[in-house]
């Protein structure tokens, strides 16, 4: 429940000129195809406690996952960059003189001292932030239906209109499902007897409701600017401080200072929003390298937090066209990940039962090896405690084939560092393989 999601919903008229109906739509629909990844993924972190980058090592390999951390890096640094933009707008409503280089420093600092103190102070202050902001945003709903300021805005027809539709559900989309490189991140502290359905389902009502509520409102409230052609309070809010303007013309009217102290508690729900950005950031550092893992993550997060200032500053003068371009960027990479994960894992798995039966994939169980789990991450009940106290390392990797078995895969010990990059390196091979020779001998079964 935070003003970023508010945002998109103004840009349904600011820049696709949609009507209220089929923006409404538009949010409805994206919005439930858009989370569907990220509560899958969530289902993730419990069942493995595995990160969701060293989770992508199963999918895309010890090199591959290092471009998608890359990705996943850049995707952080925007969300965060986007955010904290926003929160400087709503600062800037409040008082003029604060510009917006000053707000968005202000949202930075305050966001890397929460996330400095690990995960437990970031997850407690998830959990009570968004209190305030759901008061403060069923304020602004009551204050502008008291208004009588909203306006039907009959939607449009033709290709014009099927083009601001698709590009706009694009934009919605790549919002919803922006969480889903990190959505294992934070679930691993649930028990690995969690109920896999209720982790998506957990997941699914947390990011459906404040999603819709927020959107939904952005875009009723937007379609007040259309009144007496434009020339009115809201669309001048909005040209001289963008969300917080426009927020500015709903609350300080009939709300007078009351109304501006709901703005500044606005403005810092987006600290809410960034936390998971960059302490997300500082886990997929460490997937790049060893190097990388020897480098404390405050460290990693301070770094963060000045190239995304660096970013957000020149961004605020052009807000509209940064959000749109970068949710596109979020949809299409996020889009491209899901995919070819889901892609690799069935190719692998068809290829490898094919021939070897339902032997466990040598591949995947030096993968799961060479992930680091730390002992009895993945212990089943039948397992003795104290054999996963042990110096040796066991991982136990459940594969479900087609005559109802779910064995599981016992993987060795460590070996030397020299020996253990060549077993590596020759399983892999052995892996790709078998794959090109069910392609090319046995086509008619792909």
């Amino acid at each position: 429940m935070v003003v970023s999601s508010f945002a998109i919903g103004l840009l349904a008229k600011a820049v696709f000129y949609l009507g209220f109906v089929d923006a409404i739509l538009v949010v409805l629909f994206f919005n439930l195809i858009g989370i569907l990844p990220v509560c899958y993924f969530s289902t993730f972190g419990p069942r493995f406690g595995l990160r969701q980058m060293v989770l992508s090592r199963f999918w895309f390999g010890w090199w591959g996952v290092k471009l998608i951390a890359c990705f996943n890096v850049l995707a952080c640094v925007g969300w965060s960059s986007v955010n904290s933009i926003v929160g400087a707008q709503l600062i800037n409503a409040v008082n003029n003189d604060v510009n917006g280089a000053v707000g968005i420093v202000i949202i930075a600092i305050c966001t890397l001292f929460v996330t400095l103190f690990g995960y437990k102070v970031v997850h407690t202050y998830e959990f009570w932030s968004w209190l305030p902001t759901t008061i403060i945003f069923f304020i602004v709903l009551g204050t502008f239906a008291h208004t009588g300021d909203f306006q039907n805005i009959p939607m449009g027809v033709g290709t014009s209109e099927m083009g601001s539709v698709f590009s706009f559900g694009a934009v919605v989309y790549g919002y919803a499902t922006g969480w889903t490189s990190y959505a294992a991140d934070y679930t691993v502290y649930q028990p690995s007897s969690q109920s896999r359905m209720r982790v998506f389902w957990a997941t699914w009502a947390g990011l459906i409701v404040p999603l819709l509520f927020t959107e939904m409102l952005g875009v009723a409230i937007m379609s007040a600017t259309s009144i007496n052609g434009g020339d009115n309070i809201y669309q001048t809010g909005y040209n001289q401080s963008g969300t917080g303007g426009i927020l500015g013309a709903v609350l300080f009217p009939h709300l007078g200072n009351f109304g501006k102290f709901c703005l500044v508690v606005l403005a810092l729900s987006i600290i809410a929003n960034n936390c998971p950005n960059l302490y997300s950031v500082s886990l997929t550092m460490q997937v790049l390298g060893r190097w990388t893992q020897r480098v404390p993550r405050f460290v990693w997060t301070f770094i963060a937090t000045c190239v995304y200032i660096a970013i957000a500053i020149p961004g605020y003068s052009h807000f509209e066209l940064v959000l749109q371009d970068f949710m596109n960027f979020i949809g299409y990479w996020l889009g491209t990940l899901k995919l070819l994960a889901s892609d690799t894992r069935t190719m692998l798995t068809s290829a490898c039962s094919h021939l070897r039966g339902n032997r466990p994939d040598r591949s995947l169980r030096v993968q799961a090896r060479h992930a680091r789990l730390q002992p009895g991450v993945l212990r089943p009940p039948q397992e003795p405690a104290a054999r996963h106290r042990s110096r040796r390392r066991v991982l136990l990797w459940y594969r479900r084939h087609g005559d109802g078995h779910e064995p599981a895969m016992v993987g060795r010990s460590h070996r030397a560092e020299g020996r253990r990059g060549s077993v590596r390196r020759r399983c892999r091979l052995r892996a790709w393989f078998r794959v090109c020779c069910v392609l090319i001998f046995r086509p008619e079964e792909h």
